[in-house]
């Protein structure tokens, strides 16, 4: 699909499947996420610009490059979006950090807001919208909006996985967002959790039902 990167490294799809087990502990899920997440930030920050400063080594001076403009935004989802935050900061460690609190009402699936939290010079910056599923969409569409009302407009979306009628959704509302996920499943099953998926994401990090 058009504006959506599979990031199919090695270590990311061994961990995701080991993330996918329903025995795994919520221990090593949530170390898992963080792991994976920190390849997942190396792949979506892959184009960043660059520019050159003038440094010093210990044997002679050199044009060396440093990324340009304003620091990154990355912006989480709560509260799934914390597990993929954390090692996403461990390699950016100097990156903004905004926060989108959304829920899914379980009977229509619609997203309802109760927080939101961003830098106020976002419109300057690049942010990264993060979330550890991309579901029927409706909480990524909802975040995305949010931001852009903020004055976002340079933004990309990162998660772990997505179901098709979710990536078609959220193109459908932002095709101007570039989405970056690790893998694309099968399909929403009636509840709308992606199958086979790796049942929800935020009851697997902190141990809820």
């Amino acid at each position: 699909m058009h504006g959506v990167t599979v990031i199919d490294h090695p270590l990311v799809q061994h961990k995701l499947t080991i993330m996918r087990k329903k025995d795994t502990s919520t221990a090593s899920f949530r170390r898992l996420l963080r792991e994976i997440s920190t390849l997942l930030c190396y792949e979506v920050t892959r184009e960043l610009e660059l520019t050159e400063e003038e440094i010093e080594t210990p044997l002679s001076k050199m044009n060396a490059p440093v990324l340009a403009g304003k620091k990154l935004v990355f912006a989480s989802i709560l509260r799934a979006g914390n597990g993929l935050l954390e090692g996403m900061l461990e390699l950016v460690p100097s990156a903004r950090v905004a926060h989108v609190g959304l829920y899914r009402d379980h009977d229509t699936l619609e997203a309802i807001e109760y927080y939101f939290k961003a830098p106020e010079d976002i419109s300057d910056r690049l942010v990264i919208v993060v979330d550890p599923m991309l579901a029927t969409a409706n909480s990524a569409i909802a975040a995305i909006q949010k931001l852009k009302e903020r004055g976002s407009h340079n933004l990309r979306f990162l998660c772990l996985l997505a179901a098709p009628e979710g990536l078609k959704a959220f193109r459908e509302a932002h095709p101007d967002v570039p989405v970056f996920t690790a893998a694309v499943d099968s399909h929403l099953n009636e509840l709308g959790y992606i199958v086979p998926g790796l049942g929800d994401a935020g009851d697997r990090m902190y141990g809820t039902k």
